[in-house]
């Protein structure tokens, strides 16, 4: 406990001491934000101004854009801007802010996934009441609550994490990232912080569980319809949502299941890339891929974009 300091800042990690990898670091990131940024800025735009794609799916589809632009928002400019400036600073108010927004939008994409399940179930097992289970109002409401959840939740995490002590601000990652700030107090982790990973567990499972019996049901449903193209153009509503659900779960088990260290590694680095970094840019490009209502909305806006 004689260790214990006041942080007014944290260090992060740099990857390398090399001007010229410091500068291949920032133009790697950079065009993995900008690729990630068009991609959702797309589907966001082509959901919002294609009246043909205002239904419950898309509209979820759009929240899901605005989320993945926050999680890249919230940590890969900060980094970018390290490696070209040669620096390893944050401050300690923009750690708990990266912090807190990194987790707020995590947290909101797995509620919404969760949401857009229950809309595949709705809308395959029974479709005759679909619009009026699954209307503007209800819709509203079920996204509201998904924001607010997760604003909560990076409130509570960020409040529970920045209350203890720090022994040290070298921060073994790229951005503030939670396992790695853990693993600086002093004192260990504390009761209430411990209690929001226990809840946080628990609401993971029971998101992946409600996901895995909706989309067995949905299977179930889809190998009753008799057509072929009915089974496949049902399918084709699944198995994007579903490829996205398969990708963060197993990138998030990698990363967060893995044996820890107290040293940085390339391995660390992947990991974290893998699942906070890769998902928002492939969400986009997988529900545009075999969705021809999205492949058609963005054929419409290309066409009113080259009338300006």
């Amino acid at each position: 406990m004689e260790n214990q300091t006041t942080v007014s800042y944290f260090l992060l990690l740099e990857f390398s001491k090399n001007r010229h990898l410091q500068i291949l670091h920032f133009s790697l990131f950079f065009l993995l934000y900008l690729a990630t940024v068009t991609a959702n800025l797309l589907i966001i735009s082509a959901v919002a101004f294609d009246h043909q794609l205002h239904s419950p799916m898309y509209f979820f589809l759009m929240n899901l854009g605005l989320q993945d632009l926050g999680i890249v928002s919230a940590i890969v400019p900060k980094s970018m801007i390290n490696s070209l400036m040669d620096t390893r600073h944050i401050s300690y108010f923009g750690c708990v802010t990266q912090y807190f927004f990194f987790l707020s939008f995590e947290a909101c994409d797995v509620s919404l996934l969760t949401v857009m399940a229950y809309d595949r179930y709705i809308a395959i097992c029974n479709p005759l009441h679909y619009e009026m289970v699954m209307n503007w109002k209800y819709c509203s409401e079920i996204i509201i609550l998904v924001w607010v959840t997760g604003l909560l939740y990076g409130i509570l995490h960020a409040t529970a994490t920045f209350s203890v002590l720090f022994c040290s601000n070298v921060v073994n990652q790229f951005f503030c990232e939670m396992p790695h700030l853990l693993k600086l107090s002093c004192s260990g982790i504390n009761l209430l912080e411990i209690g929001i990973l226990v809840a946080s567990v628990i609401a993971g499972v029971g998101c992946f569980t409600f996901i895995v019996i909706s989309y067995a049901v949905i299977f179930k449903t889809v190998l009753r319809i008799p057509s072929e193209k009915g089974r496949q153009k049902a399918l084709s509503t699944c198995i994007p949502h579903l490829t996205v659900v398969s990708m963060l779960l197993l990138n998030g088990c990698i990363a967060y299941l893995r044996p820890s260290s107290n040293t940085a590694s390339y391995l660390d680095i992947v990991l974290t890339i893998l699942y906070a970094l890769l998902p928002p840019l492939f969400n986009p490009i997988i529900y545009s891929m075999r969705n021809k209502n999205i492949k058609c909305g963005l054929s419409r806006l290309w066409r009113y974009d080259k009338l300006f």
